[in-house]
């Protein structure tokens, strides 16, 4: 009885992973096709991604998404490292409900966050505009640019915002972690505050943050939803430069770059499950 159910698991969990990445193989092995057809094999070819290449929106949108990617990766990086210190020298009780409260853009659905994002913005820029009429009338010496549109900032803004939550949750179990005597024997030997951070406590954590960043990185190049509510008209990233593609005919370029961007994913979510596992490692050898 027990060797029929563990056959039964097991065939149900092959047809889940043929159901979620049939489609994908087939993406990848028509991206090679040497014809233009998503059903007829016409021999291989790296014709695609050759245009893929001279496709000049297709790499301005990679170029976007790139640098988006990274600069919303190094700020949520600086600023979610902090965050997660100050929440770990926080009272439990004032820890915990602002915990709570940094999960649930993380639980959210992202179209609340984007519809929520754009409506921000859209205010914003309404009382900027007033403010600066206001102050232009008032005098003439220093005009104010009275009308703000939505573009490459607020892009980079909302993948901020986003990415945030992703690495206070990667660096908060390191500071736990962490022996709070440390830094209370750095300082005793004479290191300031900020000595004892860079030399005791970033190293400690260190780990916790490259996977934050990693995270936070997967998460801004893969985004789409968000994106397409804060990027305005003047900024396409690849997500929404696919999506504007696939309305027309799915072309095999379009299978060229879903399967660059699918092996970067892999890549990236290899790299942070090898580097856990190595720290977990580690950490059982020092046990």
């Amino acid at each position: 009885m027990k060797k029929n159910t563990s056959l039964l698991n097991r065939i149900f969990m092959a047809l889940v992973f043929v159901f979620l990445y049939a489609p994908i193989i087939l993406l990848i092995i028509f991206s090679f096709n040497a014809g233009s057809s998503n059903t007829v094999w016409k021999g291989f070819s790296l014709a695609w991604y050759t245009k893929l290449f001279h496709n000049r929106i297709i790499m301005q949108s990679v170029y976007t998404t790139l640098l988006v990617s990274l600069l919303a990766t190094v700020a949520a990086t600086v600023a979610g490292t902090f965050a997660a210190i100050g929440f770990y020298a926080m009272r439990r009780r004032v820890r915990e409900p602002l915990m709570t409260v940094n999960n649930i853009p993380m639980m959210n659905a992202d179209i609340v966050t984007g519809v929520s994002l754009c409506l921000f913005f859209v205010a914003l820029f309404n009382g900027w505009h007033n403010f600066a009429v206001w102050f232009n009338n008032a005098q003439r010496t220093f005009i104010l640019v009275e009308n703000l549109h939505m573009g490459f900032g607020t892009l980079l803004i909302a993948h901020i915002v986003f990415n945030i939550p992703y690495v206070i949750l990667s660096v908060g179990p390191k500071l736990r972690q962490m022996d709070k005597n440390l830094v209370d024997a750095a300082m005793d030997l004479g290191c300031t505050w900020m000595q004892a951070f860079w030399k005791v406590i970033l190293p400690e954590i260190k780990p916790g943050i490259v996977s934050g960043a990693l995270t936070a990185f997967t998460m801004s190049i893969d985004d789409f939803v968000i994106s397409y509510f804060t990027a305005g008209s003047s900024s396409s990233t690849l997500a929404m430069t696919i999506y504007g593609m696939t309305k027309k005919r799915v072309s095999p370029e379009i299978n060229a770059i879903s399967t660059l961007l699918f092996v970067t994913v892999l890549a990236l979510l290899a790299i942070v499950n090898i580097r856990e596992a190595r720290q977990e490692r580690r950490a059982l050898q020092r046990v």
